[in-house]
């Protein structure tokens, strides 16, 4: 069955290692799951699961494993005591045996759970050898010692408790790395586009701490004080993000990376511009996307080297005309000159690093309206989707090497 877990954990996409399987076999070893399931669920998640964001899927792997294994309700240290040290029972014949197996035939475990629940309450004090209390020894279905087909043992040999139950309730969705991210998730994910250098120009201004001690050491323990040039972020980024129509839907999650942006510091620039369904002659200062607040792509591109990471947020879903056509953009009176086209492939051949991000969930790329722009976009660009795997994938492709 552990076997069987490994494999459910590895199907679920929780990323378990041999070294770490290792490991819980030997805490199971020691005894530190104690011979108990719900002890053993939480020492397993606690060995193999490196993040929360892998909770639920634990849970569901859990479940999978040990299915069928049902949690008895709590019994009182009372109960215990009573249903210890029992007596031999006495043999039933063969006529009594017969009555007993179909006395509880109809019953399912919901019921029987249910019936054990009402005697548990009831019962005052402890019983030996009957046939209706939670006791020892005889024909009741709840105990142990006893004899009676398909009734619950409590106590005696073989009890076990189970997590499964917990595993099911499914309590940490809300963890997975698939959710849709919010400002905090973007901070973090920006943050690891993060370069730092100590290439410049600029006068050591920091401390060497080993420098210093090496130094001293050399000069028979008269301080030497060492310095170095502070390391500094040398990342660029320009972050060009969909406004207005089919992006009011996802309005919220673009204020979250909005609020991302403006708290980030660690770049060495950062490049924001706006617009709509696709690129054309201009870019804009604001989600309004009104021409009076506007610069031209073209110099924004001539202004800013290769070396910035290019960061596109957008559904792609749009009008084939208004990524194939000139004057193809929806706006009345508003013209452009080259199709919307022509302008993402000049940046894919401007900037080295690219990646495209979009919130609408990547199993519907294919049959959503706006599949056949999506596909374009996506043969230009390497596109994300908008959720904490799909932004640390894109991340992954902005940093990698040329």
């Amino acid at each position: 069955m552990f076997t069987t877990f490994f494999f459910f954990l590895r199907a679920y996409g929780v990323p378990v290692s041999l070294n770490e399987w290792l490991t819980l076999m030997e805490a199971l070893s020691k005894g530190l799951a104690y011979s108990n399931l719900s002890e053993f669920y939480r020492l397993a998640r606690a060995v193999l699961v490196k993040s929360e964001t892998y909770y639920d899927q634990y849970d569901q792997a859990f479940q999978a494993a040990f299915e069928g294994i049902e949690t008895p309700i709590e019994i009182a240290e009372e109960v215990w005591r009573w249903l210890r040290d029992p007596a031999a029972m006495v043999g039933l014949s063969d006529e009594e045996r017969e009555i007993l197996a179909l006395s509880l035939g109809s019953l399912d475990l919901g019921e029987l759970q249910r019936m054990f629940e009402k005697r548990l309450a009831e019962q005052t004090e402890a019983h030996s050898g009957g046939s209706h209390w939670v006791g020892t020894r005889g024909t009741s279905p709840f105990g142990h010692s006893g004899f009676h087909p398909g009734g619950m043992r409590v106590g005696g040999q073989s009890l076990n408790r189970s997590a499964v139950k917990v595993a099911g309730k499914r309590r940490y969705q809300a963890y997975r790395a698939d959710a849709v991210v919010g400002s905090r998730q973007f901070e973090v994910a920006l943050r690891r586009l993060r370069r730092l250098s100590s290439r410049d120009e600029t006068p050591p201004d920091e401390l060497d701490l080993d420098a210093t001690i090496q130094a001293t050491a050399d000069h028979a323990g008269a301080l030497s004080l060492e310095w170095r040039r502070s390391r500094r972020n040398q990342t660029r980024v320009l972050l060009l993000m969909d406004a207005g129509g089919s992006m009011h839907a996802h309005l919220r999650i673009c204020s979250q990376l909005f609020t991302a942006v403006n708290r980030a510091t660690h770049f060495k620039d950062l490049r924001l511009y706006y617009f709509h369904n696709c690129v054309y002659d201009h870019l804009y200062l604001d989600p309004t996307c009104h021409p009076r607040n506007s610069v031209l792509t073209a110099r924004v591109m001539q202004e800013l080297s290769s070396e910035y990471k290019l960061v596109l947020v957008g559904d792609a879903s749009m009008a084939p005309s208004e990524l194939l056509d000139r004057d193809g953009i929806i706006w009345w009176g508003t013209v452009n000159e080259q199709p919307g086209i022509e302008w993402l492939r000049r940046l894919a051949h401007h900037f080295s690093h690219a990646a495209w991000l979009n919130p609408i969930p990547a199993g519907h790329w294919d049959t959503i309206y706006g599949r056949h722009t999506i596909a374009m976009v996506r043969s230009l660009f390497p596109m994300f989707e908008l959720t904490v795997d799909g932004l640390t994938l894109a991340v992954r492709n902005l940093v990698a090497r040329r």
